[in-house]
């Protein structure tokens, strides 16, 4: 079924800014060059098939352990097995580019920039391995007094940081304070209140409500009833309904989760702006960020193990045997089918394709796998060859962040702002999430290249009436299964511990284990499979 333009308009932008666009004298110029890059959908499909696999005898081998997945925990995972002096592995991915969501591309053009995640908040001390990748990559510069890293200035995000689209009119940072009432003042007050008491708030313990990661946040019951209502629910309790402050609040859960406000549980909404504030009073960690996003981590750490790593190899079946695993997989640049026999499997592949993967899980899925719900995303690169010029002389100046205030999109992120470079040539870096919409997957996979690009257009023109004329490319990527989706009733249900414990010989690591879709918990997850396997390989050894 073929949908008008208006009809596509309308269901990604909303009816009144739909009759808008539609209502001008023509619709969009798309540039000549562009495309839909990115996974190999057809691929990809091919694990529902449920097929039945040959090898060869000769096209098997041995290692001690096989890595399915080739994104932040699986290249995390190979790193740590590497520092452990343990080199008898191989890593899988089933793309031609490593790095899954946190990937970036790189067209030889101005700047390199992301296709997915494209920050780092400083992380706290405690965060010991985290910080070690740090001080590896040579992004610090020491310590202060009280023991937290000092990040090297040209590695932090440069000023501005954020600004904010409203009504014609550009305006700094992210929450919108022109025009406020004294409530709207009293209400943001009384949620800045609110933030204060669990940044401060510790157990019985002594562990923090809400910190990085999530395996080291307190599971004290007052903490988890907060699980069980939406993030929305829990504002209304306290009588915060200020407009501004819930478009606030539900951009926040879009951003981090691709979840609207009342989808999200209130302790993930918690957890966003507690997290990463070490006490009351405090700003929050600042963004460590690259052009390329946190495509500089994962290609550092793919760098590390570049020569264990086989891209277009996609896990078929998973076998687990009686004294080790097979895997099957297809290399599909020579279409041969080929097996591994190894001692652990580190599964660092999103979680719901272990009901198709692994062989036991095919025959009866676990039901703690059917809690783990996914949603999706589609970003757009567009290459410049000038900036939009500012509509008015007292608008904010182009930041690092730019978000639409009217949009459901999440704006766009100015890929070549940490050049330092304020003039010509720039990639812009657009960010739509479908929020866990009912269908949202098919709806988006439905589009063109066109029909995509028109939507990106047709939003950013509310703030750069010409971007149509200074666009020259825009390259799209659907993000089919982006993040995982931490609503009400999931975080703390019980199946993130079902689903992080081993089944055999095979280890699980991925972000989703967590429950939030963050490069601090994919790192964190690759490093716990990663010590879990080489602890047990080396007992069996010794």
């Amino acid at each position: 079924m073929k949908f008008t333009r208006r009809e596509i308009l309308t269901a990604f932008l909303g009816l009144p800014f739909a009759l808008s666009a539609c209502r001008s004298d023509s619709e969009n110029k798309l540039p000549s060059a562009g495309e839909i890059v990115g996974a190999n959908v057809k691929v990809g499909h091919l694990l529902r098939e449920n097929r039945g696999w040959e090898v060869s005898e000769d096209r098997w081998e041995s290692v001690k352990v096989a890595i399915v997945g080739g994104g932040a925990a699986g290249l995390s995972a190979a790193w740590k097995l590497r520092k452990e002096n343990f080199d008898d592995f191989v890593l899988l991915e089933l793309e031609n580019k490593i790095g899954g969501t946190a990937q970036n591309g790189d067209s030889g053009g101005v700047v390199p920039y992301p296709w997915g995640a494209h920050y780092l908040p400083v992380p706290f001390q405690e965060n010991a391995e985290l910080v070690s990748l740090l001080d590896e990559m040579e992004l610090t510069e020491g310590r202060k007094p009280d023991g937290e890293i000092i990040i090297k200035e040209q590695y932090l995000c440069r000023e501005p940081e954020e600004r904010i689209f409203y009504r014609g009119r550009w305006y700094e940072g992210l929450y919108l304070h022109v025009g406020e009432s004294e409530e709207e003042k009293r209400q943001y007050a009384e949620f800045q209140k609110q933030i204060d008491f669990w940044v401060n708030w510790r157990d019985a313990k002594g562990k923090r409500a809400f910190v990085l990661p999530v395996a080291e946040c307190s599971t004290d019951a007052e903490v988890l009833s907060l699980d069980k209502i939406s993030f929305g629910e829990w504002l209304r309790q306290r009588g915060l309904t200020s407009e501004r402050l819930l478009w606030y609040c539900d951009y926040a859960c879009r951003d981090d989760y691709g979840l609207k406000l009342e989808q999200t549980s209130a302790w993930a909404g918690l957890f966003y702006f507690c997290s990463r504030v070490r006490k009351s009073g405090e700003e929050s960690q600042p963004f460590i960020t690259f052009p390329e996003g946190n495509g500089r981590f994962v290609n550092y750490l793919h760098g590390k193990i570049k020569e264990k790593s086989r891209l277009n190899s996609v896990a078929l079946e998973i076998v687990p045997k009686e004294k080790g695993v097979e895997v099957v997989y297809l290399d599909t640049k020579t279409n041969e089918v080929r097996g591994i026999r190894a001692e652990k499997v580190i599964f660092a592949a999103p979680i719901f394709t272990a009901k198709y993967l692994i062989r036991d899980f095919k025959q009866n899925v676990p039901a703690y796998l059917n809690e783990f719900e996914h949603n999706a995303w589609f970003v757009a690169n567009l290459f410049l060859k000038d900036r939009p010029k500012p509509r008015l002389s007292r608008d904010f100046p182009l930041a690092w962040d730019n978000v639409l205030y009217e949009s459901p999109s999440l704006g766009y992120v100015n890929s070549t702002h940490q050049k330092a470079i304020d003039y010509g040539a720039a990639v812009f870096t657009y960010y739509y999430p479908m929020c866990a919409e009912e269908n949202g997957r098919a709806k988006l996979f439905a589009l063109d290249w066109r029909e995509l690009a028109d939507i990106v257009l047709t939003d950013l023109s509310r703030a750069h009436p010409n971007i149509s004329e200074l666009t020259e490319r825009i390259d799209i990527m659907r993000w089919g299964h982006a993040m995982i989706s931490p609503r009400t009733n999931f975080l703390w249900s019980g199946a993130r511990a079902e689903a992080q414990k081993p089944f055999r010989n095979i280890h699980f690591a991925h972000s989703d284990l967590s429950g939030i879709a963050l490069f601090e918990e994919a790192f964190y997850q690759g490093i716990r499979a990663a010590l879990e396997v080489s602890k047990e390989i080396k007992i069996r050894i010794g």
